[in-house]
């Protein structure tokens, strides 16, 4: 895995968006002020990647990932792993409670030929989101977590985890590193393969037992039947031809048969008709019927005839029933002129009373008008004496007031007021009903005057008691007529029933002479041509159908006795090709060859041909399965083969024994490695060894004259140069696929001379391999030497970077 860009927003101490350009750096430094942020930096690298970093204590929690005052934030992550370009992206949210949690993570291919600024753009394919972020992140390193930061972040307080960690969590990382749980895998393949074959050699030993009867006598002995079906099969012909002409006589013997069953049925089945015997009478009654209904309704049209000449010749009686509505409405019109005169009277009469009441009203308004106005003028001078004064001159008269009038406190006005006010509305409905008056008395005038007018214009009247009298013979002269159509109508149906019956029965005796010269024709077709049935009596239909059923009861007496002599023929066939079909299925029963009761001889010959076929099929799968069962003896020897080759892999491999040892070389490797790293920093005081009981590391001491110790007795120092000995030997001799390194410790607590040889050391190391080193100091001497430096300061908004080149 090797850091491409890294893009944090708001995340630890960064507050600002920053983007960091790792794509043209090998060997650089983050150096900066203590508490600056650096670690922050390596701390984002691990988060994008795992969702946690390691010196929050433990993992997935991810509170520190925001500061307090921070609502959201975001890391992402260009990397290139395994030839692929890679990027990662994970987003913070704080929610409601104010606890941190991860809002959205994914992980894509990316493509290595878009620019840097739109890397992130350029998807290839989605691998990963969510939960599934990280597990997947671990294949694409290679790595999982806890050994992540063993061998590529290395953090502060973890840096000697793998100097002390025990021999097996060193195994587990050392697994992973040289990929040797491949051979685990190998060996549990090798298990399914052995368990696989021992399964196909026993089921082609089942096989092989299922062939036990395809054997070499099994063969024979097919070969055997084969041979003599096949000359059965040459030597039938004759008696199948037998069978068949015996056959042939047994259908000509039944054919014959069935034409005399079928002269016999006919014979049978000649019934005379019903209606034959008194058909004759039947039609005479019908004509005669029809002769006399044909008189009485020529009768019966005469005196239809006569009545409505009668009532044609009384005329319409549309005038006699206008005469009498014209009757009518006079007499309606002088009762209504007689009674608007009536009421034109009374109108008039009553005018006068109403003008009197009106002259009454109008006067006794005068009088409350009259009396109000003195009323008004009393209040009026009432009211200008409070403002006269003796000598003012008078305002009505204008001579000098001599004295003051003394006045009555005079009338309410408004009882005044009221009094007129229901004066005025009496007058007012005097005057009201008085012109009501007039203008309805003079409208029953007109009314009167007009519907006189129209009685002196009418014609005279004509004879009521004459005119009703028309109406009645009218009427009567209808009634007649009405009667004699509805006698009319009844004579006509009686007689179209008489006819349809003599119809019936000209139709029934033309369908008897039909039934029976049909009935004649069929006794001539089904084969009495010798002796024919008697010609017909075209005179009499009853004597020509009894001659025909008496020539019908001598036929069928000859025809039963024909009939008898048939079936005995038919008979003597049928026991001659029971005989020879009993004789010829023996023989095939001799053979094997079972044929169905009563077969054909097609039947017999399919049934041999069948034989043969099967016998050539059952000898054609004996071989098959002989050679079959040869494949399967093979088969068997070759997959218990398999199984033992199998089964002395799996022992070889496992785990307990092979990956124990290959571990243990990987690790006597690395620590013969670590050593030489440590002798140079220590100036030749200190080397590494395994211990070769416990597999502990332990450290060589020749300032104590080669005294071994435990590695955990070392000084801090100490501790440090071992450590990253270890380090660099895990990044450079075991773990070649890792494409960089980060190392966050204190190189503050080294003496110069030490520091000098860790620079140098990892100045060899960056430049002698094509590894990215990344170094967290803040140690001018060792930044320095640092060829790329990326300078971390922080202030009151938050964390900052700056790339800078080497100084000069």
């Amino acid at each position: 895995m090797r850091p491409v860009l890294l893009h944090l927003d708001h995340f630890g101490s960064f507050r600002d968006p920053v983007t960091i350009d790792f794509s043209d750096t090998e060997y650089f430094a983050l150096v900066g002020p203590t508490g600056a942020g650096k670690s922050t930096i390596i701390d984002a690298i691990c988060f994008a990647l795992y969702g946690t970093v390691p010196r929050w204590g433990r993992e997935n929690a991810v509170a520190h990932a925001l500061a307090p005052s921070v609502a959201a934030g975001k890391v992402a992550m260009v990397f290139d792993s395994g030839g692929r370009r890679y990027g990662v992206a994970r987003s913070m949210v704080r929610d409601a409670k104010g606890a941190v949690r991860t809002k959205e993570a994914r992980l894509d291919e990316l493509d290595p030929a878009a620019p840097l600024d739109t890397a992130f753009e350029s998807v290839l394919r989605p691998l990963a989101e969510g939960e599934n972020v990280t597990p997947e992140a671990q294949g694409v390193t290679g790595l999982e977590y806890r050994f992540f930061t063993q061998c590529v972040v290395l953090p502060q307080g973890r840096f000697a985890e793998f100097l002390h960690a025990a021999p097996r969590e060193r195994q587990d990382l050392l697994v992973q590193l040289l990929d040797a749980d491949v051979y685990e895998g190998i060996r549990q393949r090798a298990a399914r393969e052995e368990e696989a074959a021992k399964q196909a050699a026993s089921f082609a030993r089942d096989q092989v037992a299922k062939l036990s009867g395809a054997t070499e006598e099994a063969e024979r002995e097919l070969s055997d039947r084969l041979a003599a079906l096949s000359r059965l099969a040459g030597q039938i012909g004759s008696d199948l031809d037998l069978l068949r002409s015996r056959e042939d006589d047994i259908r000509r013997a039944d054919q014959e048969r069935a034409a005399v069953a079928e002269r016999r049925s006919v014979l049978a089945s000649l019934r005379m008709p019903d209606a034959v015997p008194t058909l004759a009478a039947a039609r005479r009654s019908a004509a005669e019927a029809v002769e006399r209904l044909t008189a009485e309704v020529e009768t019966l049209e005469a005196d239809d005839h006569e009545a409505y000449e009668a009532l044609a010749a009384l005329g319409d009686r549309g005038a006699p029933r206008a005469a009498l509505a014209a009757l009518d409405a006079r007499e309606r019109l002088a009762a209504e002129a007689a009674r608007a005169r009536a009421e034109s009277g009374s109108a008039a009469a009553s005018l006068g009373d109403l003008a009197a009441a009106r002259e009454t009203a109008e006067r006794a308004l005068a009088d409350v008008e009259a009396r109000r106005e003195r009323l008004r003028d009393a209040h009026a001078a009432a009211h200008l004496v409070a403002r006269l004064a003796v000598g003012d001159p008078c305002p009505v008269c204008a001579h000098p007031v001599s004295e003051l009038p003394r006045h009555e406190a005079p009338a309410d006005m408004r009882t005044a007021d009221r009094a007129l006010a229901s004066a005025r509305e009496q007058a007012e409905r005097a005057r009201a009903a008085h012109a009501r008056a007039e203008s309805s008395a003079s409208v029953l005038a007109a009314q009167a005057d007009r519907l006189e007018s129209e009685l002196a214009a009418l014609p005279a009247p004509a004879d009521r008691s004459a005119v009703e009298g028309v109406l009645a013979a009218i009427a009567k002269a209808e009634e007649v007529a009405a009667e004699a159509r509805q006698a009319l109508r009844a004579g006509r149906s009686r007689l179209d029933q008489a006819r349809a019956a003599a119809t019936r029965a000209e139709r029934q005796a033309e369908t008897a002479w039909r039934e029976l010269e049909a009935s004649r024709d069929r006794l001539l077709v089904s084969g009495h041509q010798d002796d024919p049935p008697p010609p017909l009596d075209r005179d009499d239909l009853h004597r020509a159908w009894t001659g025909l059923l008496a020539w019908r009861d001598r036929a069928a007496q000859a025809a039963a006795a024909a009939l008898a002599e048939r079936e005995e023929q038919l008979a003597g066939a049928r026991e001659l090709l029971a005989a020879d079909r009993r004789r010829l299925t023996e023989r095939l029963a001799e053979h094997g060859v079972v044929a169905p009761r009563d077969a054909s001889p097609d039947q017999l010959g399919a049934a041999v041909a069948g034989a043969v076929a099967h016998a050539e099929s059952a000898l054609e799968r004996l071989r098959e399965e002989r050679r079959r069962a040869a494949e399967l003896e093979l088969q068997v020897a070759a997959k218990e083969h398999e199984a033992k080759v199998a089964h002395e892999l799996a022992l070889r491999l496992r785990a307990n024994a092979f990956e124990r040892w290959l571990c243990a070389e990987a690790l006597a490797v690395l620590v013969a490695a670590a050593s030489d790293t440590l002798r140079e920093l220590s100036d030749g005081q200190y080397e590494l060894a395994l211990a070769d009981r416990t597999g502990d590391i332990e450290v060589i001491d020749y300032g104590e004259g080669g005294l071994r110790r435990s590695a955990r007795t070392l000084s801090g120092g100490e501790t440090f140069q071992a450590a990253l000995s270890l380090a660099l030997a895990l990044s450079g001799a075991v773990a070649r696929g890792l494409d960089s390194i980060f190392l966050d410790e204190g190189f503050g607590t080294l003496d110069p001379a030490t520091l000098d040889t860790v620079a140098t050391t990892l100045e060899r190391l960056a430049a002698g391999q094509d590894r990215m080193i990344g170094v967290v100091t803040h140690v001018p001497a060792l930044a320095e030497r640092v060829p790329v430096r990326f300078e971390v300061s922080r202030d009151g908004k938050g964390s900052h970077v700056r790339k800078a080149g080497l100084t000069s």
